[in-house]
């Protein structure tokens, strides 16, 4: 039987990228979100996700977890509210937490899991992204306590950090063809886009069972995108 992996907002953007990688590396996806062929939750509320995640583990027990679902607002600073602060934060850090609460037992007693939270390159700062940026930050901080406490159960704990993916998200937030939008381009070092099979090798190689021993890491696969500004 295949080793199972959970995919969070597997059904779009980056998330169906990993789920078709998980596949090819001989792993059973299963997959939660709002749309799609998998699990429908709303993530968003924690008894939808409390009861798509029961649904998930009637199957079997899971030993890979990718926090990939997440949702983006851009609002500066003055013009953000609260309720849009909260939202965010519930689908982008508390939905990561309540999977991976779920999914331990299973690691536990398997001696052995691969948890990959997919963070941001925008968590170290960008414009008008106050509360994805921070939401994602969290992630980064989840990712290394978790690594401490979790690495005498065999189980490593990591984080990718995207950078300008060609996503329908990133689309919706930079819109093609602005000039905004053409900036970004042209301070990527690598000079193009990211595309979604570019995060989906990346999660495969922490989610292999012979990387064992590279827990507590934040990866930026962003282009060069986190090291600098080119063209300056």
């Amino acid at each position: 039987m295949s080793e199972r992996v959970l995919i969070t907002g597997g059904a779009g953007g980056i998330g169906v990228a990993i789920a078709a990688r998980a596949i090819e590396e001989g792993y059973e996806p299963v997959v939660i979100d709002r749309v799609g062929s998998g699990i429908i939750a709303d993530l968003s509320d924690p008894v939808e996700t409390a009861e798509a995640l029961q649904e998930a583990l009637r199957g079997g027990p899971i030993t890979r977890l990718v926090n990939n679902v997440g949702m983006i607002k851009v609002s500066r600073l003055e013009d953000l509210s609260l309720e849009e602060l909260e939202m965010t934060w519930a689908v982008n850090t508390r939905t990561a937490v309540q999977c991976a609460q779920a999914v331990l037992p299973s690691m536990k007693e398997a001696n052995f899991g691969r948890i990959v939270n997919i963070s941001s390159r925008a968590a170290l700062g960008k414009e008008g992204r106050s509360a994805y940026a921070a939401s994602k930050a969290a992630l980064m901080g989840l990712t290394r306590t978790w690594s401490l406490e979790l690495g005498v159960h065999g189980v490593t704990v990591n984080t990718l950090g995207p950078g300008p993916i060609r996503t329908p998200m990133f689309e919706a937030a930079n819109p093609p063809g602005e000039p905004a939008t053409e900036a970004i381009i042209n301070g990527i070092p690598m000079k193009r886009m990211g595309e979604p099979e570019d995060i989906a090798h990346s999660v495969a190689y922490f989610l292999d069972a012979r990387t064992g021993f590279v827990t507590g890491q934040t990866l930026f696969v962003c282009g060069g995108k986190s090291v600098g500004q080119v063209g300056m």
